[in-house]
C-alpha cells in the first residue's frame, strides 16, 4: 500500500469539505455585497438566523446529551435565564451573557456535586 493509498480518504473528505463550504460562502458574499442594510430579505436572514441559533439552545437546554443530560432542568434554563438577563444589562454584548450563563451553570453544578 502507497502512501497515496492510505491517505487519498482524508484528502477526498478535506477537498469535499471545502467545496460545499466554501462555494455558499463566497456566494453568500457575493449576494450580500448587493443587499441593502434595511432589505427585507436582510431583515428575513436576520430573522431566519435568529430563529437557528435559538433552537439550537432551546434543544441544548431541554434535550440536552452527555454530562449535561444529568443536570437538572431548573439548573438549565436558571442558567439561559441568568445568562440573557446579563446580556440585556451588559449592553448586549453576546460575551457577557455567554459567559454568565456558563458561571451560573458551572456554579449550580459545583453545588449540586456533579
Amino acid at each position: 500500500m502507497t502512501a497515496f493509498e492510505a491517505w487519498w480518504p482524508y484528502l477526498f473528505i478535506v477537498i469535499a469539505g471545502w467545496l460545499a463550504t466554501d462555494l455558499w460562502r463566497w456566494l453568500g458574499v457575493l449576494a450580500g455585497n448587493r443587499l441593502k442594510e434595511g432589505s427585507e430579505l436582510l431583515n428575513w436572514v436576520r430573522a431566519v438566523a435568529t430563529a437557528l441559533v435559538a433552537g439550537v439552545i432551546a434543544r441544548l437546554v431541554l434535550f440536552p446529551t452527555g454530562v449535561l443530560e444529568q443536570s437538572p432542568l431548573w439548573l438549565r434554563i436558571g442558567a439561559v435565564v441568568v445568562g440573557g438577563l446579563a446580556f440585556f444589562l451588559g449592553r448586549q454584548k453576546p460575551v457577557i451573557g455567554i459567559a454568565t450563563a456558563v458561571a451560573v451553570l458551572a456554579a449550580g453544578l459545583y453545588a449540586l456535586g456533579f
